[in-house]
């Protein structure tokens, strides 16, 4: 759900919002996952349902939310795989900034996993090749 004000959108589902500033003396919307463009009251909103129907698992497949997307991805002026990407792109920044954990004297800091001994040795003699580049959809996109 979103909870919208005459300043600010917000989702229960996703850190992302959109807030209300004035530009030379105009009015716009921005959505943190896509600060660069102004948008009207009515693209911000299309913007955080969207933020919210690629943010809940459980409609990864479900058709009619898909096709949600690419509605709502449309009044933005970009397709959904481009909100995929920049939506990833805020998680991987908010990951990346969150301040690392620190760990006690009575608490040991987490191990590294190893890597099996054929990847890393794949990886340290550049041989390896990528079957694909990234998860595939179930369907395309209109």
């Amino acid at each position: 759900m979103i909870d919208i004000t005459a300043r600010e959108m917000k989702s229960d589902l996703s850190p992302e919002r959109a807030v209300r500033v004035s530009r030379l003396g105009q009015e716009e919307w921005r959505l943190s996952w896509l600060p660069r463009q102004g948008l009207s009251r009515e693209q911000a909103q299309a913007g955080m349902e969207l933020d919210e129907i690629l943010s809940d698992p459980k409609i990864v497949y479900d058709e009619q939310a898909q096709a949600r997307a690419a509605i709502h991805a449309a009044r933005l002026g970009i397709g959904v795989d481009r909100a995929v990407i920049l939506l990833a792109v805020r998680l991987a920044e908010r990951l990346h900034l969150d301040p690392a954990p620190t760990y006690g004297a009575d608490t040991a800091a987490p191990q590294p996993i190893p890597l099996p001994a054929q990847v890393s040795a794949e990886l340290r003699t550049g041989s390896h090749h990528m079957a694909h580049a990234g998860a595939r959809p179930r369907h395309r996109w209109a």
